[in-house]
């Protein structure tokens, strides 16, 4: 029977939480990330070969909806952190991919007509996004924020930035965030962006004098412009290769970045203007926070685990690889990650 029909079956009746790695059915997919827009709605998205699907959860992810077909992408690039990015607001969602030609698609959907619909594409070059890496924020005003890795210049993976207004349905001119000095950032490790009250920061891994360490750039205006790149934490890594791994980026209400990644075979914490904290061994890193709490998930050797930095408190939430935290509007985490093809998540 089609994993989808059983869906439709189960989660009619479930509710509470769920064991350790368990759902209470299989959901075939890869790579799935998770919005929360302004009233409090769950928006998970997945891809299952070329397919993108959007399940939705009114009740702080306790039931989820059958799955929605968000679109078809032949080619789409899908695993080791590429796959469909969403992001929500106030009115819309969006859902951007990257098909491995290396063009970025978008789909928005309008929370009152739940029809997902194709707009422009996110990158105005084509084939420029043949890494498949990017990432995708929102705003409170329905603005939307997107940072990927591009080769447009010199045939070498660099930072840039595009955003689609309330009122529009294009994406803006792209532009240059960030170059390196050595001509290209981590070649294969995904960026990250956040956005709050006006504010938009982009995080990305680079690679300067050897190092590939993690740095950050801050719009005030909403992306017009962006400071100059900036480095997260202390410590520097020396690596000739590619570690395929971007860490996670947060921003607070007062504006202040934080950040977790991972540090040859170490799991970090470091917010600005403090020291960074060594958690524990381990990669594919996430994170998440309010004003009470910070969340910092990753696996070590396929199993996920989980820290709240208040308590210190590590706990193993299942097997699996690319784990995703978000922290829900009732204070409590939900966690997602993929095992084998299967999208899994754990409320905390």
């Amino acid at each position: 029977m089609n994993c989808f029909f059983l869906l439709l079956f189960f989660m009619g009746q479930y509710s509470g939480l769920m064991s350790p790695g368990t759902l209470p059915v299989i959901i075939e997919g890869q790579q799935p990330n998770l919005s929360i827009d302004n009233t409090g709605i769950i928006r998970m998205v997945y891809g299952n070969q070329d397919r993108i699907y959007c399940i939705t959860s009114s009740d702080n992810g306790l039931n989820f909806s059958t799955p929605a077909l968000v679109a078809e992408l032949p080619k789409m690039h899908l695993g080791s952190s590429r796959g469909p990015q969403i992001a929500s607001s106030s009115t819309r969602s969006l859902v951007s991919a990257i098909d491995k030609n290396g063009n970025i698609h978008s789909y928005i959907l309008n929370h009152l007509k739940g029809v997902w619909t194709k707009v422009a594409n996110v990158s105005d070059t084509q084939g420029s996004a043949v890494e498949g890496l990017m990432a995708l924020a929102s705003d409170k005003n329905d603005n939307f924020y997107a940072t990927w890795l591009d080769i447009r210049d010199g045939g070498n993976n660099n930072i840039y930035f595009s955003s689609l207004n309330s009122k529009s349905q294009k994406w803006s001119p792209n532009t240059l965030v960030y170059k390196s000095p050595d001509k290209h950032v981590c070649e294969c490790c995904k960026p990250n962006i956040v956005a709050n009250n006006g504010r938009v920061v982009i995080g990305f891994r680079n690679w300067l004098m050897g190092a590939r360490d993690i740095y950050y750039a801050v719009s005030t205006n909403k992306g017009k412009s962006f400071t100059t790149a900036v480095k997260s934490g202390n410590g520097s890594w020396q690596l000739n290769a590619c570690p395929m791994d971007g860490g996670s980026l947060a921003l607070n209400a007062s504006g202040k970045v934080s950040a977790a990644w991972r540090r040859n075979g170490d799991v970090y914490y470091w917010t600005e203007k403090q020291v960074e904290q060594k958690l524990a061994p381990g990669r594919d890193v996430s994170m998440a926070q309010n004003q009470n709490s910070v969340y910092v998930a990753w696996q070590d050797s396929k199993k996920i685990h989980l820290m709240n930095l208040n308590s210190k408190q590590i706990s193993e939430i299942g097997t699996g690889t690319s784990p995703k935290i978000y922290v829900l509007d009732n204070g409590k985490a939900i966690c997602l990650w993929e095992d084998n093809k299967v999208v899994r998540f754990k409320i905390i």
